[in-house]
């Protein structure tokens, strides 16, 4: 639950510091006092969208923190994102620049927005002033049934089934529109693949076929130069190895009458070695090289090949081989698109998947269908609706949608004998104002959420029905933390906890500055306070008694240990 709020800088807030109790606690004040102002404040800490207008006139950011003690799901969450405290509490922060920029922390950690929200959405439930318009529109009607039936999660998945489905429709239908133009492309690509693999070019083939053909078409000009190196070095009248034996010798004789001449030796035996080797790579070369112009017509010819289809395919000729695995996996591609009859068996398995998770889900929606209007009717008997009654109404939908085999519509009759209509077309807003807190309150019962919010749901009903929808409220604090913005005295007589919301100028003329304060009323405070909703500006001997009664008359139903 909410333990505490602190506001700094926010609209026309300056500073308010706030302690929360368990059970049902209501917020009063007259019109533009800022009542609602403090929910606005809860919703931003709580991951709403941010800007500006938010940062008290004058100051250079808002901040707002709020500190709820958490449960264990909660608590596995925070641990699962290493943002667990110890104290079984959460601490959420948001400060808001002037500028707009806007800063996230959880237990003191920088967080976004997403994370915020998270942890938001298993902490509060708000109902806000307007939630009575919402209701009008059929998709939130759709959406309060799942949720509140826990079908969320499932509703998604339904989702997701439909968009797989419709995608294989969309592609059955390109490809029947398409089809001859596919048609087309698949015989150009069939063309290509055949000539590549005619050609059927190899990896390193054409680096390889330029090396054989230089030394095929230079073969002449290698074996005269062979053949003449070899001679000089080793066959023709003093060639170079017989030069160096001679030599070689007779300096081995000079060396033995004058050692100094050793090393001189010793180099030129070397380059006899070195000599030799060369005489003897040089003939097996000479041996093996032939003039074999067949072979070079051939190499030649290949070479044309790889070239012509290089510049057709407008590739390098190295890159021939990677350009017939491309085109072999378009043409694949393309088979496989093309398959009309793979498409069709694919769309049907998809529909199915989608029909049976969403036939699972509309078993669920009838279910929860009808204990949510059966609920809503009881309660309307004690809204000045005797005899009324609630319908959720399952339509189902020939083709089904990405929502579900049914659309869902809230039907209502006002009083006994008349037929019921869609909620969007019930005449009274009263009655409107009515339906709408009855469903609040029968689903805020039903969700996981420990603090639930309602900003002025109240709104258009009065007299006893306000008194019925405030013992309500109270019966739902005695399980949740419940906080109310409310303009009604029935209401406000029913909370265990008063909170007095109220605005005041400081300062003369153009330095004037308008600040919101809020305090917790004692007993006597309450009396004041319900005297003025009851009877508006002048408070009288009457209303004060009228007051005090209303006042004793709710604290019958509040438990001790939740009054202020």
């Amino acid at each position: 639950m909410l333990r505490s709020l602190s506001i700094r800088d926010f609209v026309i807030v300056d500073t308010l510091d706030l302690d929360f109790t368990a059970g049902f606690t209501v917020f009063t004040g007259e019109t533009g006092a800022g009542k609602s102002i403090l929910i606005d404040a809860l919703a931003l800490v709580l991951g709403e969208r941010a800007d500006a207008g938010v940062v008290r006139e004058g100051a250079a950011r808002a901040s707002v923190s709020a500190t709820f003690s958490t449960h264990p799901a909660l608590d596995a969450w925070l641990n699962e994102q290493a943002l667990a405290e110890d104290d079984g509490n959460v601490l959420l922060r948001r400060v808001v620049d002037a500028n707009g920029r806007s800063k996230a922390f959880i237990n003191g950690n920088a967080a976004t927005l997403a994370q915020l929200r998270e942890v938001g959405d298993q902490l509060v439930d708000i109902h806000g002033q307007h939630a009575h318009q919402l209701l009008l529109r059929p998709d939130a009607q759709r959406l309060l049934l799942d949720a509140h039936a826990g079908l969320t999660a499932q509703a998604a998945a339904v989702a997701e089934a439909w968009r797989t489905w419709r995608a294989c429709v969309r592609q059955r239908e390109a490809v029947e529109q398409q089809s001859r133009e596919m048609q087309l492309e698949r015989e150009r690509l069939e063309w290509q693949v055949g000539e590549l693999d005619k050609l059927a070019p190899q990896a390193g083939e054409w680096e390889a076929i330029q090396g054989e053909h230089k030394r095929l078409s230079h073969a002449a000009n290698l074996l005269e130069g062979g053949r003449a190196a070899l001679d000089a070095l080793s066959e023709a009248d003093g060639a170079v190895l017989s030069a160096l034996n001679a030599m070689a010798h007779r300096l081995r004789q000079l060396a033995e009458v004058d050692p100094a001449l050793a090393d001189v030796v010793t180099a030129l035996e070397a380059a006899e070695v070195q000599a030799e080797e060369a005489a003897h790579s040089l003939t097996r070369y000479v041996d093996r090289l032939e003039l074999d112009p067949e072979r070079l017509q051939v190499v030649e010819e290949r070479m044309q090949a790889l070239h012509t289809a290089a510049r057709k395919f407008r590739v390098p000729p190295e890159q021939l081989p990677e350009e017939l695995l491309a085109r072999r996996q378009q043409l694949d591609d393309l088979q496989a698109a093309q398959d009309l009859n793979k498409i069709t068996a694919r769309e049907a398995a998809a529909r199915a998947a989608y029909l049976t998770i969403a036939r699972h889900l509309s078993d669920s929606r009838r279910e929860a269908a009808e204990r949510l209007s059966a609920a809503v009717t009881e309660a309307m008997q004690g809204l000045s609706m005797a005899g009324g009654s609630f319908t959720v109404a399952l339509h189902p939908l020939e083709e089904g949608a990405s929502h579900g085999l049914e659309q869902v519509e809230f039907l209502v009759a006002g009083h006994a004998g008349v037929s019921a209509r869609p909620l969007a077309k019930v005449a009274s807003g009263g009655e409107l104002a009515r339906i709408s807190l009855a469903i609040s309150v029968i689903t805020s019962e039903a969700a996981p959420t420990p603090t639930l919010i309602f900003d002025e749901v109240d709104t258009g009903i009065g007299g006893a029905v306000a008194e019925v929808v405030g013992r309500r409220l109270q019966e739902l604090g005695r399980a949740r933390q419940v906080l109310c913005v409310t303009h009604l005295p029935q209401v406000a007589a029913q909370a265990g906890t008063h909170l007095l919301v109220s605005k005041e100028t400081v300062g003369d003329g153009g330095e004037a500055v308008t600040r919101s304060q809020i305090r917790v009323l004692d007993a006597a405070g309450r009396v004041v306070e319900t005297a003025r909703m009851l009877g508006g500006a002048t408070v009288t001997a009457t209303t004060l008694q009228h007051a005090e009664e209303m006042l004793a008359q709710g604290a019958r139903g509040v438990p001790a240990a939740a009054r202020a």
